[in-house]
């Protein structure tokens, strides 16, 4: 017997490393395996550039577990499109742009230069995240609370990742 769920396909999310590396700093990559509407998945390209032993550790467990998932740049389109942009922007987010472009998937990254002018040219902007779109969504989700939420944006603005915003509360809807 099966049952329908009331929830839609997660859409994917290509996963850049400065988002993924917020997330390590935080020790919350099974909260991204714990959302119902986006599945992360992270470029081969973007493995390669975890170099820190701790957290390429804890980046394969979470695929060992299924929190995450791996991608590639596999198929020759893809390929090209990924080679084309390395000579613009860096090899992780070049990756990221030519996977989410190819397949129509979200992008989630930081970056505030080149590289996210580039997304936003080819994706547009519903389909590019940063670090506090993922943060919110789990408020959303129930996955995490405003104050739990905060703490993290508390925790990333120690390591120089800064929020434009006081607090996860002014994000709630009206």
């Amino acid at each position: 017997m099966t049952f329908a769920t009331n929830h839609p396909a997660p859409e994917v999310v290509v996963t850049d490393t400065n988002v993924l590396i917020n997330f390590l700093h935080l020790a919350q990559l099974p909260l991204l395996g714990s959302m119902c509407s986006y599945r992360c998945a992270v470029p081969n390209q973007v493995v390669d550039e975890i170099t820190r032993e701790s957290q390429a550790l804890a980046l394969a467990a979470s695929f060992e577990c299924r929190h995450i998932d791996r991608c590639d740049t596999d198929d020759s389109a893809t390929r090209d499109l990924f080679a084309d942009l390395c000579t613009r922007i860096e090899i992780g987010e070049a990756a990221c742009i030519a996977i989410a472009f190819m397949r129509g998937h979200l992008v989630a990254t930081d970056e505030k230069k080149h590289a996210k002018r580039i997304a936003i040219e080819m994706l547009g902007e519903r389909r590019l995240l940063r670090t506090e779109d993922v943060i919110w969504r789990c408020v959303e989700e129930g996955l995490i609370t405003i104050p739990e939420a905060d703490a993290f944006k508390a925790r990333l603005a120690e390591l120089r990742y800064v929020m434009d915003f006081s607090s996860f509360a002014d994000m709630e809807p009206a």
